[in-house]
């Protein structure tokens, strides 16, 4: 009964500090936008850094031409022979400049999974996807890898400047929005971590710094 009784006194004080907030001490040293706004540059720094720190694979690629060698040398080191993607734009564009990776339809038998993204939040090294990539909700959690191609001007620095640009798009909020922070890992079997229980077990991110004009 004791316990139950403290429980309810903090419940309580929990309540009237929510219906009576503290003012804030100093309001003419609180600003309206943020103080540090990193460069490009810098968040593509920091993105890599903490993208890194979650097992996840980072390729920095100047151009398209350099992504193309990357990615052809990464299917032919790892002897992948079905790749599943849905970005027929972006297939296009690099059957174009010589690149023909081997499709499939088949995502479940697939040995990984290349999509496009709407964001790179920098601060928690974060993948934003949406219902805009033609991929869909799927390729992104049940290929067992994951490709991410993007470009320096997707870099956002926090997860609220990612939900303002889609705030502010003409289009509106899309369907669907997630957020991916490294490959699937868990630690719920005595504490002991594994990685890709629930998800992807690795996520490569191609960061395109200068696109072509194809």
């Amino acid at each position: 009964m004791e316990s139950q009784g403290a429980r309810q006194k903090i419940l309580q004080k929990i309540k009237q500090a929510l219906k009576d907030p503290v003012p804030v001490p100093f309001p003419d040293q609180v600003a309206d936008t943020p103080i540090f706004i990193p460069t490009e540059k810098e968040m593509a720094i920091e993105f890599a850094q903490k993208f890194t720190e979650l097992l996840g694979k980072f390729v920095y690629c100047a151009d398209e031409q350099e992504l193309i060698k990357q990615m052809n040398a990464l299917i032919i080191t790892k002897g992948w022979n079905k790749i599943y993607s849905k970005e027929t734009a972006w297939l296009t564009s690099l059957r174009a400049l010589q690149f023909d990776p081997v499709t499939t339809e088949d995502l479940a038998d697939c040995d990984a999974a290349i999509t496009l993204c709407t964001h790179l939040v920098a601060r928690t090294g974060t993948i934003v996807l949406s219902s805009k990539e033609s991929s869909g909700r799927t390729a992104s959690v049940y290929a067992p890898i994951h490709i991410c191609i993007a470009y320096a001007d997707q870099l956002v620095y926090d997860m609220t400047d990612s939900l303002v640009k889609f705030k502010d798009n003409l289009e509106g909020f899309p369907s669907m929005i997630s957020f991916a922070t490294g490959p699937s890992r868990t630690a719920d079997i005595e504490k002991t971590l594994v990685v890709g229980v629930h998800g992807p077990k690795e996520v490569y991110c191609f960061l395109i710094d200068n696109p072509l004009e194809l």
